[in-house]
């Protein structure tokens, strides 16, 4: 197999492992159910990733990959605490119909069974920590907010939530009490505006001499 070959089998592989988990869920995901979906011998799963676990880890990471370069680019356009949670509004709803939470989600509800699975979740929800307590640092840092809630703190808080509203989603169908918590939030940032003034450092005074 030359390596154009081998690495177009490849794509063809990740994305018809995310295709699978996203219609039939991770207990009815093998080797073969994304063999024939991507038109090639189960057998070459194996060959390039080894497994199952790690093609469908690949396809979790391209998911994340395009992810995390959306959403680089919608916060930067944020400035306020009002203006993070509607990107935040915005972001899950374009998780959801785009299916990286199902993907997400199904391999979290996996990785509970199978603690070699959940080493490779947290390993990578770490740089989503990172990068929503950048955001947050950047949004609220120095303000009285950050003082009470540091964003390291609000950052893996978030990310429980979002872990949270990732699962509820499969049991809310029509969405109506996820909605409602955005929105709640929506009306609670603005009365959080006060918190998250950033004053200015008061000078140390200057000694006698």
């Amino acid at each position: 197999m030359s390596k154009q070959a081998g690495a177009e089998t490849r794509e063809r592989l990740i994305e018809a492992a995310a295709r699978t988990l996203r219609t039939e869920g991770y207990a009815r995901t093998s080797a073969r159910t994304i063999a024939r979906e991507a038109g090639v011998n189960s057998a070459l799963v194996f060959y390039h990733f080894g497994g199952v676990d790690p093609l469908l880890l690949a396809a979790l990471d391209r998911s994340s990959e395009q992810r995390m370069a959306a959403y680089r680019q919608a916060v930067t356009r944020a400035r306020t605490l009002e203006e993070l949670v509607e990107v935040a509004t915005a972001i899950y709803r374009a998780d959801l119909e785009g299916g990286h939470i199902t993907l997400f989600s199904e391999l979290v509800g996996a990785s509970i069974a199978r603690p070699e699975l959940r080493q490779e979740i947290v390993k990578r929800s770490e740089p989503w920590i990172d990068f929503v307590e950048q955001t947050l640092e950047r949004t609220i840092g120095g303000s009285p907010l950050a003082g009470l809630m540091p964003p390291r703190d609000l950052a893996y808080a978030a990310i429980t939530f979002y872990l949270g509203v990732n699962m509820f989603t499969h049991l809310d169908a029509d969405r109506s009490r996820t909605e409602a918590l955005f929105r709640l939030a929506g009306r609670v940032a603005p009365r959080a505006r006060l918190l998250t003034v950033r004053f200015p450092r008061r000078r140390a005074p200057r000694s006698p001499g």
